[in-house]
């Protein structure tokens, strides 16, 4: 029997706040464990407010290394370590120079923070490029998308519970995010402009021009800019929003 997967919309905004969402956060979870999809500044903030205990989370997948989607890391460390008493095994895994970026990070807000000694294992791992990874009740193979970040930008393709689910990550169009998107069960799929073009980020009219190259079984739009937000109500298709479920 197919296990159940829930995606909990942690924080579904851009870099700037816009709409008052907050940044880039999502909570996958199985039967067989539970995993964060970027971390942005405000992912423990999240947590918190859906009642999410921090401890559930077994693994974070990082798509890049940019603030709005890294920044909580620090945060959930730290309270794992402080507040929430963490005992078992972390795993943080993103792109290559994620173990660099994250340690100076730590030091940037926390200084010696980076070294004190923990409680529980911290394992970071820097994943290679269109290699399936496995993980406690997860896999996710990263494919690598156009988005400078100082160093490698992903789209992830997640296996859980008998179910595939697409996220893009940060992006213009490539055609990469074909072999990502192709019958996944979800796509999580940026749409920072409804037509305007920005570079390195996709604008909804091009994600539709390719919506048959995709083909998902379900697609949710997400990291949407003011123009995207003012026409959320009228767009039709689905919208991402801070707090909502899905059951995939």
């Amino acid at each position: 029997m197919t296990a159940s997967v829930q995606v909990v919309c942690l924080g579904t905004g851009d870099a700037f706040g816009s709409g008052g969402r907050l940044q880039t956060c999502f909570l996958v979870r199985t039967a067989a464990g539970s995993a964060l999809v970027d971390c942005g500044g405000t992912g423990l903030i999240a947590m918190r407010r859906a009642g999410l205990d921090p401890n559930t989370v077994d693994v974070v997948l990082l798509s890049h290394l940019h603030g709005d989607h890294i920044a909580g890391v620090p945060f959930l460390i730290l309270d794992a370590q402080f507040v929430s008493k963490r005992t078992a095994p972390l795993v943080i895994a993103g792109p290559p120079d994620t173990r660099a970026r994250l340690m100076q990070l730590m030091e940037v807000m926390f200084p010696g923070s980076s070294t004190i000694e923990r409680r529980f294992k911290l394992h970071i791992i820097e994943m290679e490029p269109q290699r399936r990874h496995t993980f406690q009740g997860f896999a996710a193979t990263p494919y690598p998308v156009n988005h400078p970040s100082g160093s490698t930008a992903f789209a992830l393709r997640i296996e859980c519970g008998g179910k595939i689910i697409a996220y893009s990550g940060d992006t213009d169009w490539t055609d990469t995010l074909v072999a990502v998107a192709r019958d996944a069960d979800l796509f999580v799929v940026e749409a920072y402009t409804y037509a305007r073009s920005v570079p390195y980020h996709l604008d909804y009219q091009t994600l539709l021009a390719h919506l048959s190259d995709l083909r998902p079984k379900r697609l949710i739009v997400t990291h949407m800019g003011p123009d995207m937000l003012s026409r959320s109500g009228s767009l039709g298709c689905e919208c991402a929003e801070d707090g909502k479920q899905i059951d995939v």
